[in-house]
């Protein structure tokens, strides 16, 4: 198998010669149970650092490529079903891909622009919640999958650090964290800035309980405990009337069907013992809701563009 190293490329020598090992592979041009060369003679037949061949080597055999043999070297490994399951047949595409525009004479650096430059005309295949706090990540996440049939992932900022964080990715970020959070998303992806729902549309519908009920109040997430807590005192019902459960301790569910109500978050709804009446506070506004609603539809319909797209010269 030949092998092409660019030294003066981004990608590191060492992932280089991991990732073309890989589509050796799955392209079978390298077999299973085939001898690779010595870290000693792919070094310097390709005038590279042994160390760095033998990093390749390890972590080609962490990732379950290949295996060592000792007194012997290293060789491909038999792929079971369970170890191709699922993304062989996409290693396969990219290995042909990779042949055919190497043969062609394209460098890695061409390849990587090009690359680059067409999955910035892709449609965005998720939402991406982008907050800190991972309790509320998960609760926001939650509203939207609810509300759209779209795929939803969450991330904290500082995983933004890794550029495929973003890649197929519709940031959503609440309004008031997106100052801090703007830096770090720069200005090449489209970002949905979510309002949070008002005490008035939290509790619009819902029925006084009598001044001897018990309400509960459910959630993982402190903060949505003593946000609900002081809505409900806000517009009248009497503190001691209310039981605050986390539903991080063990023993949360216990009592609840003796409540009147169990108010909680949309993460959490499903989760409530059966013969309790629930009644979800959303954190999301409606008007929110409804504008993912629209962006979502505009992914299916096949008529969404980038706001930003990327530069072609």
């Amino acid at each position: 198998m030949r092998l092409w190293i660019s030294k003066n490329s981004e990608v590191p020598i060492r992932e280089q010669l991991v990732t073309q090992i890989i589509l050796g592979i799955v392209s079978n041009d390298l077999k299973a149970k085939q001898r690779l060369p010595s870290t000693r003679d792919l070094a310097r037949r390709y005038e590279v650092h042994a160390n760095t061949v033998s990093a390749a080597y390890r972590e080609l055999a962490r990732r379950g490529w290949v295996e060592f043999r000792r007194g012997s070297g290293v060789y491909v490994r038999t792929q079971s079903a369970e170890a191709t399951d699922g993304k062989l047949e996409l290693d396969q595409l990219l290995a042909r891909f990779f042949k055919t525009t190497r043969a062609q004479g394209f460098s890695l650096a061409e390849i990587q622009e090009g690359l680059q430059r067409s999955l910035g005309l892709q449609r965005p295949d998720h939402f991406l919640v982008l907050d800190p706090d991972e309790e509320l990540r998960a609760i926001l996440a939650a509203e939207i999958a609810d509300a759209t049939d779209a795929k939803v992932q969450s991330a904290e900022p500082a995983e933004l650090g890794n550029p495929l964080v973003l890649t197929g990715a519709v940031p959503v970020v609440l309004y008031g964290h997106f100052a801090r959070m703007k830096q770090r998303l720069g200005t090449t992806s489209d970002v949905l800035l979510l309002h949070s729902a008002s005490v008035v549309e939290s509790l619009r519908g819902q029925t006084r309980p009598s001044s001897d009920s018990i309400v509960a109040i459910v959630s993982r997430w402190p903060e949505f405990l003593k946000w609900a807590r002081t809505m409900l005192v806000s517009v009248g019902l009497d503190p001691d009337a209310l039981s605050l459960r986390d539903a991080r301790e063990r023993g949360w569910e216990k009592g609840l069907r003796s409540a009147a109500f169990v108010i909680t978050d949309s993460l959490m709804a499903s989760k409530i013992p059966a013969g309790c009446e629930v009644k979800v506070f959303k954190m999301i506004a409606a008007s929110s809701l409804e504008e993912i609603r629209d962006y979502a539809t505009s992914l299916e319909c096949g008529d969404w563009s980038p706001l930003f797209p990327p530069p072609t010269d």
